[in-house]
């Protein structure tokens, strides 16, 4: 039987020998740390201090506001010096709470005290993780609590742990499975608690066999949790394409997992979930790869959300050539970014910084009608179609040849020939049908 994958997909340089090899070192904040209360998809946060407060590590900084909201956790205790708009790593400016640390970490009352989780009825369970701040933290950002609510705990069938990890030159969950593997699966435990019909499932690419070997090994003896080994290939650790591998279940842009009954959470996620309610520590912390031909000393950090990337890149011994290109994340689907003066937030994943900008180096040229794109999509969409549309800029078009199905992967813009940037058209196209949509609604 072949490896569980999906149709279409890349195979891009991995890159990830830099940092695999690399034990996860802490780094503690020497400067400032800044907080934006927009982590996460939905309404930003609403400040609770203000500029002068004295604050804990653990506290509670920023309340959610709404449904689909996170609260924001101060990851050490100091002195709040501001409560206003600084820059984040996509380059916009978001409402944000400046806190000067005192070096003690002094946290709230009952952080870190232990707690069984088997005791815990779903509504504390969920309460525990919705206090803790915790989001996805594979990138997307959505608020775990919300997620792990669906209208009937009954019908989820699979609660699937994506450790695949398939962007290139990121090793930070590929880490966390090897010197954390137990917190996974008591994560994981905690989050079955919830779905008394689900089975586990633990996905890890075949590029990663001890990461494979070392969770196999920790779960042989759970009737309800398994590891799945996926095919190593780009975009693997996609939501949609992770759900097909491992349970043949097809879902699309208007369906949530739940709708075919599973919910999907980064190892990362599910780490924090297991600190949150087993452990009664919130999201403040969270390991991101420094990485890329640029840096000096590629490495993993554990580092406390609020810190400066600069200082990231710092531990790592800085840069040994002056980089053209910084990306937060990855090179597939990471953000570039215009400096490093930006602090880490729960969805930062990694700092990658290349000597040379390959994109600004090719010029794009006219589509040559090769149909490579529509090759290696695994939404099965037709990007040549699609750009012809978001070239109009006409909206109706660009829904008929199913423009909102495109999960931003950027497979067709890597292997496109004529080098045009058609994951970013899509990319700006799905965000204004969104707001149409919206509008008429």
């Amino acid at each position: 039987m072949g490896l569980a994958t999906f149709k279409g997909g890349v195979h891009p340089y991995e890159g990830k020998e830099l940092s695999m090899s690399k034990p996860v070192q802490t780094l503690e904040p020497k400067g400032e740390l800044v907080y934006p209360l927009s982590q996460h998809i939905g309404a930003p946060a609403k400040p609770l201090v203000k500029k002068g407060d004295q604050v804990l590590a653990g506290q509670k900084i920023g309340e959610s506001q709404g449904f689909v909201s996170a609260d924001v956790i101060c990851s050490v205790s100091g002195t709040v010096k501001a409560v206003e708009p600084r820059m984040t790593a996509g380059g916009a400016m978001a409402m944000s709470v400046v806190v000067e640390s005192d070096g003690q970490y002094t946290a709230v009352q009952g952080f870190g005290t232990a707690r069984d989780y088997k005791s815990l009825s779903k509504e504390e369970i969920r309460n525990a993780v919705k206090e803790a701040g915790i989001v996805g933290m594979g990138g997307a950002g959505f608020p775990t609590h919300v997620k792990l609510a669906p209208k009937d705990d009954s019908k989820i069938d699979y609660v699937i742990v994506n450790g695949a990890e398939c962007e290139p030159y990121l090793t930070s969950d590929y880490r966390m499975m090897l010197e954390m593997p137990e917190k996974i699966v008591e994560g994981l435990k905690v989050i079955l608690q919830l779905f008394e019909n689900a089975k586990g499932i633990i996905g890890i690419e075949a590029n990663k066999p001890e990461a494979i070997k070392v969770l196999t090994d920790l779960v042989k003896n759970e009737p309800r949790i398994s590891v799945c080994t996926l095919k190593t290939k780009y975009p693997q650790g996609g939501e949609r394409t992770l759900i097909y591998a491992a349970t043949g279940r097809k879902i699309n842009s208007s369906m949530l997992p739940a709708d075919v009954g599973c919910i999907v959470d980064n190892v990362g996620t599910v780490v924090a979930v297991a600190d949150a309610v087993c452990r009664n520590i919130p999201l403040i912390q969270r390991i991101v790869t420094i990485t890329g031909d640029a840096v000096a000393d590629p490495k993993n950090f554990l580092v406390r959300t609020g810190t400066c990337f600069q200082e990231l890149v710092d531990g790592a011994g800085g840069f040994k050539e002056e980089p053209e290109k910084l990306i937060s994340g990855g090179p597939m689907m990471g953000t570039a970014m215009f400096g490093l003066n930006v602090p880490v937030t729960k969805v930062t994943s990694a700092l990658t910084c290349f000597t040379r900008d390959t994109v600004a180096a090719n010029a794009p040229t006219a589509c040559i009608r090769c149909g490579r794109c529509a090759d290696v999509c695994p939404s099965h969409v037709i990007p040549q179609l699609m750009m012809e549309a978001a070239e109009r800029s006409d909206i109706d078009l660009f829904v008929k040849y199913d423009g909102m199905e495109c999960c931003e992967c950027g497979c067709c813009t890597y292997i496109c020939p004529a080098k045009r940037p058609l994951t970013q058209a899509f990319r700006e196209m799905r965000k204004v049908v969104a707001a149409s949509r919206k509008k008429k609604a």
